[in-house]
C-alpha cells in the first residue's frame, strides 16, 4: 500500500491556479502538462448542467434507511453510462464500478452514500427558485451521487489515463441506525485489502473532513407491570422512567474539547391515554472526536438509565418494578487522518487549484471505517452550499458548484498517480 512515502504526482501540474472565470488551467503547455487532464476539466465545466438534473433526478427517487434500492438502482445506470467497467452490486447493496488504470495499484476508491434520513413515503419533489434546489436530500447526499458520476463520466471523455486504479462506489447504510454497514462491508469482503486512497464525497460546501468522530447508539426500553390508569395507580410506569431518564441524560456535563455530545432523537412507548404502559423506550446518539471521552460519556450515559429505573421504583413501592434493557444499535468507529499526509495535501491543493476555500473539520461519514483501519482517508464536500440538512427544508445552491466537481476530478487523478 502507498501509505507512507509522499506522493510525487504526475498530474501535480493540473493544480496550477485557475482563471477566475472557470475552472481551466492557467496553462496548458506547462512542462509536464497533461491536455487530457485539461480536457476532463472542460468536460466538467461542460456538463455541470447535466450534473444538477442528475442530482434532482436521484434526489427524487426514494432511498429511506434499509430501502436504497431503487435510487441504487438508478445509480447503478448512471455509473454504467459513464464508462465504468463490472458495474454491480456487492452483498450489502452497495454499487461499485471500476476504471483499471496501467496497474492495479494504488487503487482509489471514489465513495458517495445513496441513502437519506428520511422515513418511506417522504414527499421528495424537488423545486427550482433560480440557482437554489429545494428537497429532502438535495445536498446530503444527493450531491455527492451526481458529481461521483460526472467525475467518472469526465474521465471517460477526456481518455484520461492513470497510473492507478479507480473504484467508484455508492454505499448504503451511512446515516442513522445503517451504522455504515455498506462501507464496512466494502472493507471487510469487497474490497477487502485493495484500497489505497479512500475519498467520500458527502454533501455540499468546500469543506475537507481529516478527523472522523465516532458515535455509540442505543435504543434502552423500561419495561414494568402496566395496567389501568386509576385503578393501578401507583404501579411503577417505563414512561415516567424515561421521562426521569431523559432529564438526567440533559444534565450529563461532557467536555468541549474535545467536542463531545449526545441527542435522543427518538422515543415511543405506551397503548392509551387511561393505561399505566408496560414498556417506553429512547434512542439516543453519542458522539466525541476522542475515543476516551466517548467511552466515558457512554459509561455516564448507561449509569443514568439506571439511577431513572431505580428512582421511580423507589417513587412507586407498589406491584412489581421498572426494569431497563440496552441495546446498542450503531457503533462508527472514529479516526483521524494526519493533516500532513500526503491524501489531505493533495486535496488542499486542489482545492486552492479551484479556488474553494477549504478548511479541516470534524464529522462522520463513511471515511470513519478506513481512518480506523489505517488507510489514508477523508471526506470531502461536493460543492455548491446548502442548509437545513436533515430536514424537509433541505436547500442546495448550486452557484459556482462546478468547482466541487473540479476538485473531486484533480484529486482523484492525483491520488491516482503515483
Amino acid at each position: 500500500m502507498v501509505r507512507s512515502a509522499p506522493m510525487r504526482m504526475a498530474a501535480v501540474v493540473v493544480f496550477a491556479m485557475m482563471a477566475a472565470g472557470g475552472v481551466r488551467t492557467q496553462d496548458r503547455s506547462a512542462p509536464g502538462g497533461d491536455a487530457r487532464v485539461q480536457a476532463a476539466l472542460d468536460a466538467v465545466e461542460k456538463t455541470e448542467p447535466a450534473t444538477i438534473d442528475a442530482q434532482v433526478r436521484l434526489c427524487e427517487v426514494p432511498a429511506p434507511p434499509f430501502g436504497e434500492g431503487a435510487r441504487a438502482a438508478v445509480v447503478r445506470e448512471m455509473l454504467r453510462s459513464a464508462g465504468l467497467k463490472n458495474v454491480r452490486l456487492d452483498r450489502a447493496g452497495n454499487v461499485v464500478g471500476e476504471r483499471p488504470g496501467r496497474s492495479p495499484r494504488p487503487n482509489v476508491v471514489l465513495a458517495a452514500h445513496i441513502d437519506t434520513v428520511f422515513p418511506e413515503g417522504t414527499d421528495l419533489k424537488v423545486t427550482r427558485s433560480g440557482a437554489v434546489l429545494s428537497g429532502p436530500g438535495i445536498g446530503d447526499n444527493c450531491r455527492g451521487l451526481a458529481v461521483l458520476a460526472a467525475v467518472a463520466r469526465a474521465l471517460e471523455t477526456a481518455g484520461v489515463e492513470t497510473n492507478g486504479s479507480l473504484t467508484f462506489v455508492a454505499t448504503v447504510g451511512e446515516e442513522g441506525l445503517g451504522d455504515l454497514r455498506g462501507v464496512k462491508a466494502l472493507f471487510a469482503e469487497t474490497l477487502k485489502g485493495r484500497v489505497d486512497y479512500f475519498v467520500a464525497l458527502d454533501g455540499s460546501g468546500s469543506s475537507i473532513t481529516n478527523v472522523g468522530v465516532g458515535s455509540r447508539r442505543y435504543r434502552a426500553t423500561f419495561r414494568g407491570r402496566g395496567g389501568h390508569s386509576y385503578n393501578n395507580f401507583g404501579r411503577a410506569s417505563p414512561v415516567n422512567a424515561l421521562g426521569r431518564a431523559i432529564a438526567r441524560i440533559s444534565d450529563i456535563q461532557v467536555p468541549s474539547a474535545p467536542r463531545t455530545t449526545f441527542n435522543v432523537g427518538r422515543i415511543g412507548g405506551g397503548t392509551a391515554v387511561n393505561a399505566i404502559p408496560e414498556e417506553a423506550w429512547l434512542e439516543v446518539d453519542l458522539r466525541s472526536s476522542d475515543q476516551a471521552a466517548l467511552e466515558q460519556l457512554d459509561r455516564s450515559f448507561q449509569q443514568t438509565l439506571r439511577q431513572a429505573a431505580a428512582a421511580e421504583n423507589t417513587r412507586w413501592k407498589q406491584n412489581g418494578a421498572v426494569t431497563v434493557t440496552i441495546e446498542r444499535v450503531g457503533d462508527r468507529p472514529g479516526g483521524r487522518t494526519d493533516e500532513r499526509s500526503p491524501i489531505v495535501e493533495a486535496a488542499l491543493e486542489a482545492s486552492k487549484a479551484v479556488k474553494l476555500p477549504a478548511r479541516l473539520v470534524e464529522n462522520s461519514t463513511d471515511a470513519n471505517v478506513p481512518m480506523q483501519l489505517g488507510i489514508p482517508a477523508i471526506s470531502i464536500a461536493a460543492g455548491g452550499s446548502g442548509t437545513n440538512t436533515h430536514s424537509l427544508a433541505e436547500t442546495f445552491d448550486s452557484t459556482d458548484s462546478v468547482r466541487g466537481t473540479a476538485r473531486a476530478l484533480l484529486l482523484t487523478i492525483a491520488l491516482s498517480r503515483r
